[in-house]
């Protein structure tokens, strides 16, 4: 799950990136303003990315930790598999906020 958000992260990235490609900001009159907002745009787009990639790379630290104690108390005590799960499963949710983040600021560019 964590590679799929990673890689849509790496797609807006790239959107944002050649969405900087537009013409400059002073070349004056209708120019300038469509560079202004392929600058918003690409900001936008570039925020959405920061925050969906970051949030993949956390719940992926985080999932990994609580896996490896989910793990480990699942050995001793094979009752608390619906627990663990459960814990796994909210630190996977931080990914998912990221990504309804990354969505939102898409949905404003």
């Amino acid at each position: 799950m964590n590679a799929v958000v990673v890689l849509a992260a790496l797609a807006v990235l790239l959107a944002a990136l050649t969405a900087a490609g537009a013409p400059r900001a002073d070349a004056g009159g209708a120019q300038g303003a469509v560079a202004a907002a392929a600058a918003v745009n690409g900001t936008a787009l570039l925020g959405a990315a920061i925050a969906v990639g970051v949030s993949a790379i956390g719940a992926g630290i985080a999932v990994a930790y609580t896996g490896a104690a989910a793990l480990a108390a699942m050995s001793e005590r094979p009752e608390l598999f619906g627990r663990a799960i459960v814990i796994v499963g909210l630190a996977e949710g931080i990914a998912i906020y990221g990504l309804v983040v990354g969505v939102i600021l898409i949905q404003r560019a």
